[in-house]
């Protein structure tokens, strides 16, 4: 398996750089892997496509105010990008800057905050803020709007690249596939045989970090923190009891719970997970996705074929182009029903 056989060709134009006037105004492709048919219909009608003690489980993260600028000491920009809030004062995080800071070095922000850089690996350096981090990025930090969008981050981002349902800060991007339910689609058109439950899964910086390897198996994902409770737990027990779907709205949720089932553990859990899920890989938990469209070459791809199989989901994204759906994190979404879960 490599990486070039996920590639497709996009163009810019279908990059949804900034969100509908309404969250569930947004469009969905059906993916019904038994009949291999591709459905065009709207968001809205999501519903029609679940049944009886279907399961959704949303991922419940918060995106923090991650991005924030300042300067080196020797007085050089940076762009500063939090992948991880460590303690109270340090954090890891990406640099974007003409040069390299030095180990050691000083980065200075407004507001006369400054973070001294302890160490480097694997291109994520280890900070010490000098006043606590969530105090800095309240005061001038932004939205991490992903890089792909081209743009600053605007007023309209701080409440619609957050699902309406954020509760556990510590994401620096969005569980996207959730940013279509509004107030009416998670509660008041819902039917009353659909339950909801809720997992938090703190998505990484890495999540937008290129695969190196094209050799998949080579390659190995950024550790990322989540938690299940036993609520969740026991929710996911009973839609399987009654023959109900567990639909995982959004890769992340189904990372998560794809990852619990390797553990052997029946209590709440809070931990790590680098889990690589690609073709090959049988589900355990997850019995279908919705998603929205994900970039060329991502493990997110790679993901969502292993649902199926990769000649289909390639199929259905050049369908998409073909349709003009809107893509990657304010587009549109897909999905996907696999074999035998009709």
């Amino acid at each position: 398996m490599y990486i070039s056989d996920y590639d497709y060709d996009l163009p810019d134009e279908l990059i949804a750089k900034y969100p509908l006037d309404n969250r569930s105004d947004s469009r969905l492709m059906i993916l019904d892997c038994d009949r291999k048919e591709m459905i065009d219909t709207s968001f809205r009608k999501f519903y029609e496509y679940t049944k009886s003690y279907d399961l959704l489980v949303f991922n419940d993260t918060k995106v923090i105010n991650a991005r924030i600028n300042g300067k080196k000491d020797t007085g050089g920009r940076v762009e500063v990008l939090i992948e991880r809030i460590l303690s109270k004062t340090q954090a890891n995080i990406f640099i974007k800057a003409s040069k390299s800071p030095k180990i050691g070095s000083n980065l200075l922000f407004p507001d006369n905050h400054i973070a001294e850089i302890l160490c480097k690996s694997d291109g994520i350096y280890k900070v010490e803020f000098s006043a606590p981090i969530n105090e800095v990025i309240h005061n001038i930090g932004s939205i991490p709007i992903p890089p792909y969008l081209n743009r600053d981050s605007k007023d309209i981002d701080n409440k619609r690249y957050q699902t309406i349902y954020a509760k556990k800060s510590g994401a620096v991007a969005a569980p996207t596939a959730g940013l279509h339910f509004d107030e009416e689609m998670l509660n008041g058109i819902r039917p009353s045989n659909i339950s909801l439950a809720y997992i938090t899964l703190h998505i990484g910086a890495g999540t937008f970090q290129p695969l190196k390897q094209e050799n998949i198996i080579k390659n190995q994902l950024h550790s990322e923190y989540y938690e299940i409770n036993k609520k969740t737990i026991q929710a996911i027990k009973l839609a399987k009891k009654k023959n109900g779907r567990v639909i995982a709205v959004g890769t992340t949720s189904a990372r998560a719970m794809e990852a619990y089932s390797t553990l052997n553990c029946t209590e709440s859990w809070k931990g790590e997970t680098d889990i690589f899920i690609r073709p090959g890989y049988q589900f355990q938990v997850v019995d279908a996705l919705l998603t929205n469209f994900h970039l060329p070459k991502s493990s997110l791809l790679m993901l969502i074929s292993a649902l199926t199989n990769k000649e289909f989901i390639m199929k259905a994204y050049n369908y998409a182009v073909e349709k003009k759906y809107r893509f990657y994190s304010y587009g549109d979404a897909m999905l996907i029903l696999p074999k035998g879960f009709k």
